[in-house]
């Protein structure tokens, strides 16, 4: 049965909040996307005049299919190179969704998205649902075809995962931007110092390069392990120039909610740096250098102002 100009106007009205469930359940915008027009395929083909809430009906297709994506995601990244972190997005990016609660706000942050990838499916669709959402149970056990009593129980399994990776600190832009001017003065001071003050004990850096960009296998621990590795990170070489095609302007800006620096060649991002800030210190980098994950950024990048380098690396 043909669409209505009508319903087609329904749909794209509920595309940005589809967007912003599914990136928070794949971690990638791309797959996200594929997702949403999957749903849009079968919305074209339903019997639409019979559906009574079309949200609903749409938020219950979308997210069976982001569940079975996850499944086979989950064999994919079994064999991923490295590292697997999710795909940044800059601030201001529509598919970040709603961002009014902590809790909104919490469940898209760089360390959660990372975190939730420890969670079974349902455990995340439950947390993103219910957290990033506010859908009630009652509508959660509709869309996973649950009881409500499991869906809470689910619920609290999944924050309990997610407890240690909500640990952070909410900046704003301006706070984002003082926080990564400090964080870079230590990191090009060629001294290990300055960058141990800056970290709590216990801080990490990981990088995902997805086997096309050299990054450690392992995350770096302990705040002196992770300040020896940024101080190099950010000593010139012409291997590094090489790598990545120039040497990269640095920016500050905002990614999922945090703090991050954004290194650019030409106008293409080849690398965004997302820190975890704590009332303790800067707890966590997560660095995502793989190329295929940071095409959303970079065109994100060239339709916004972001004024000028912080400074030129390498």
């Amino acid at each position: 049965m043909a669409l209505t100009v009508n319903d087609v106007d329904r749909f794209e009205a509920a595309r940005p909040r589809l967007e912003a469930i599914a990136y928070r359940l794949l971690g990638s915008a791309s797959e996200a996307e594929d997702a949403v027009q999957e749903t849009f395929l079968r919305w074209q083909s339903a019997d639409v005049e019979r559906v009574e809430v079309p949200e609903a009906w749409l938020t219950k297709v979308l997210t069976n299919l982001c569940l079975n994506q996850l499944t086979s995601a989950r064999a994919r990244r079994e064999t991923y190179v490295g590292q697997w972190l999710p795909e940044p997005l800059l601030a201001g990016d529509p598919m970040l969704g709603p961002a009014d609660t902590a809790e909104q706000r919490e469940s898209v942050s760089y360390a959660v998205l990372a975190v939730l990838e420890r969670l079974s499916p349902n455990e995340r669709a439950v947390y993103v649902l219910r957290e990033a959402f506010d859908y009630p149970h009652r509508e959660i056990a509709g869309i996973l075809d649950l009881t409500e009593a499991a869906s809470q129980q689910i619920l609290h399994r999944a924050k309990k995962h997610v407890a240690a990776g909500k640990a952070r600190t909410e900046v704003d832009e301006a706070a984002a931007r003082r926080i990564i001017e400090e964080f870079l003065a230590a990191a090009t001071s060629g001294r290990t110092e300055p960058l141990v003050r800056l970290l709590t004990e216990d801080a990490v850096s990981i990088g995902d390069g997805g086997g096309k960009v050299p990054a450690r296998a392992k995350a770096f621990e302990g705040a002196l392990a992770v300040a020896k590795f940024m101080r190099g990170l950010f000593k010139p070489s012409e291997a590094k120039r090489s790598l990545v095609g120039g040497s990269p302007e640095v920016y500050a800006t905002v990614a999922n909610g945090d703090p991050a620096v954004v290194a650019v060649v030409a106008g293409r991002v080849v690398g965004v740096m997302c820190l975890q800030v704590t009332a303790e210190g800067i707890a966590g980098f997560r660095n995502q250098v793989n190329p295929d994950k940071l095409e959303r950024a970079t065109e994100r990048w060239a339709a916004t102002d972001h004024g000028e380098p912080l400074l030129t690396a390498f």
